[in-house]
């Protein structure tokens, strides 16, 4: 039997650093997924329902989606579903300090306003069965440099990715050029952007937008599949993992620089919506110890 899974540890921890593997007529994700990294998967065959943070998309077959560490989903499938899972840790590849690289924090993962399904075109296709025979060819192998090569793959995979989705959303939001909505909802997203570390009510944004928080929430749900608390809430707490992952500033310093004087109740909050303490996202997803060693 063909192995169709492939796995690397990292040696340092023991934790899974990256890994691909096939999946035919089976659904390991008809339960809530909380995992410690990022992860792809590309339906090939099948369709259904995901349930992604707050939100719910429907699929059919041919879409790649995309979720960070500790997002949690669930595919709801109506048939078998075949499918390629790709799993990295940020210890083998961090999106936030490649970011000029590859680009794809804010469009695959961590977007707030954007489902995490792009749908997969035929040119994608091949490119990504290419990239994936790559990456299987590489690991049965354990050459010189093999790191190196896995994360330039996953680089070109992402990239791929990236342009798809951004090409996807560009045309969804031609669609709705001659609408007034999107219009205050473009504001809502630089205001969101702006104050999210100072305001954390829904109706301080609708203040500033002068419309009604339930007018503005009905707007959000429509266009974004999200209420604006879950707007908020989602932004404040993918500032708040960067920071746990990229610097090693206590959970005090952090709860502080986004509005927050009590750290027990930011902490809480973190939990709520990351369904981990900060201290435990940091221990496994954590702060890169490698460049501070």
């Amino acid at each position: 039997m063909q192995n169709n899974n492939f796995t690397l540890i990292n040696p340092q921890t023991g934790n899974l650093a990256f890994k691909i593997y096939h999946l035919e007529k089976d659904n390991p994700f008809d339960h809530i997924q909380r995992l410690n990294y990022y992860s792809l998967i590309w339906i090939k065959k099948g369709n259904g329902t995901l349930k992604a943070d707050f939100s719910e998309y429907d699929f059919d077959e041919n879409v790649l989606m995309s979720f960070s560490p500790y997002q949690p989903f669930m595919i709801n499938a109506n048939t078998g579903i075949s499918a390629v899972v790709i799993y990295f840790h940020p210890d083998f590849f961090c999106i936030h300090k490649h970011q000029k690289e590859v680009a794809c924090h804010g469009v695959l993962f961590n977007n707030i306003y954007n489902s995490p399904i792009v749908q997969v075109e035929e040119k994608a296709t091949a490119s990504f069965e290419m990239i994936i025979e790559q990456f299987k060819d590489e690991m049965k192998k354990s050459a010189l440099a093999q790191y190196e090569l896995l994360v330039s793959y996953l680089k070109i995979f992402l990239i791929t990715a990236s342009r798809l989705k951004t090409e996807q959303q560009t045309e969804t939001q031609k669609a709705f050029t001659n609408n007034e909505e999107p219009f205050i909802l473009q504001n809502l997203k630089n205001y969101i952007e702006k104050h999210y570390k100072t305001k954390h009510s829904a109706s301080e944004y609708a203040n500033m937008l002068a419309i009604t928080p339930k007018a503005l929430t009905r707007l959000t749900k429509v266009h974004f599949n999200k209420t604006l608390t879950d707007l908020i809430s989602e932004r404040i707490i993918i500032e708040a993992k960067r920071e746990l992952y990229l610097t090693n500033k206590t959970v005090k310093e952090i709860a502080y620089e986004l509005g927050y004087n009590d750290e027990y109740y930011f902490s809480r909050f973190f939990k709520k919506n990351a369904d981990v303490s900060p201290q435990l996202y940091r221990e496994t997803v954590g702060f890169d110890r490698a460049s501070v060693s």
